[in-house]
């Protein structure tokens, strides 16, 4: 055997074996139960901006986007702009990789993928980090609830200019809001890539973590994410992924799209 097919094959017997182990899945869980109350993912930080996520969840998405190679990441959610920033950074190596594989000069000014930020209120002195960053160019934004008419009509506009679309939701994490969002943006990703449902785990914890919040245990992005698999049989959860990363915010929301 190749020994790259050998090493994947190993891989997928890891996956095997984490995705069987349900104690080691229940430990992975109870570790993200008992980190929650500290605000763990607020600890980090992507070229300069807070990204509050999991750094296993950033892994996974690096993956996936070389995997996908989209030429435009839409997301919902901005906060202080670290996911944006990030998802920026991995298109700016795609870019890279391509005009390095095609002998070409690279112009940072004029990128050949975006970023498209969707927030409720961009507040100004997050607006201002993220305008400033180096990245920028890479960066569009707006302003507005994700699901009014409005704004995902100038989305939609927007993500018309592309051809490979990867989508990642992290705003409102209440089931009518996510799957709001779900109908409104999962139709815009293209076939083999991924629409991302963050936060799905509030689902799986305690409901005194959500007490100061509008959503809880069934009322979460992960009841949104079985609601709209129902009636859209073109995607399907890719199970594997968090089955792999264990210590994860996005159980069963890693969505292929697959037709």
């Amino acid at each position: 055997m190749d020994p790259h097919e050998a090493f994947r094959a190993e891989v997928e017997k890891n996956i095997d074996g984490l995705a069987g182990d349900a104690d080691l899945q229940a430990l992975s869980r109870i570790w993200v139960r008992e980190a929650t109350p500290y605000k763990w993912t607020y600890n980090f930080s992507w070229f300069g901006r807070p990204a509050i996520q999991l750094p296993n969840d950033a892994w996974a998405l690096q993956e996936l986007v070389w995997k996908v190679r989209p030429d435009l990441i839409i997301e919902t959610g901005i906060a202080h702009g670290g996911s944006l920033i990030y998802s920026a950074s991995l298109l700016a190596l795609l870019d890279l990789c391509d005009a390095t594989e095609r002998g070409e000069m690279l112009d940072p000014r004029k990128p050949a993928r975006k970023v498209l930020g969707i927030d409720i209120d961009i507040r100004p002195h997050n607006r201002e980090a993220i305008e400033a960053h180096p990245l920028f160019a890479r960066i569009e934004m707006i302003e507005g609830s994700s699901i009014t008419g409005e704004t995902v009509a100038k989305v939609r506009d927007i993500a018309s200019g592309y051809k490979r679309i990867l989508v990642c939701l992290d705003s409102n994490h209440t089931h009518d809001h996510v799957l709001a969002e779900l109908e409104a943006y999962a139709p815009l990703v293209t076939p083999g890539s991924y629409c991302i449902v963050f936060d799905t785990l509030v689902e799986d914890m305690p409901e005194q973590l959500s007490t100061d919040r509008p959503w809880g245990p069934g009322n979460s992005p992960k009841s949104a994410v079985h609601a709209f698999l129902k009636n859209n049989a073109c995607f399907e959860i890719d199970s594997r992924i968090d089955k792999k990363l264990l210590i994860t915010v996005a159980p069963d929301g890693f969505l292929k799209r697959i037709g």
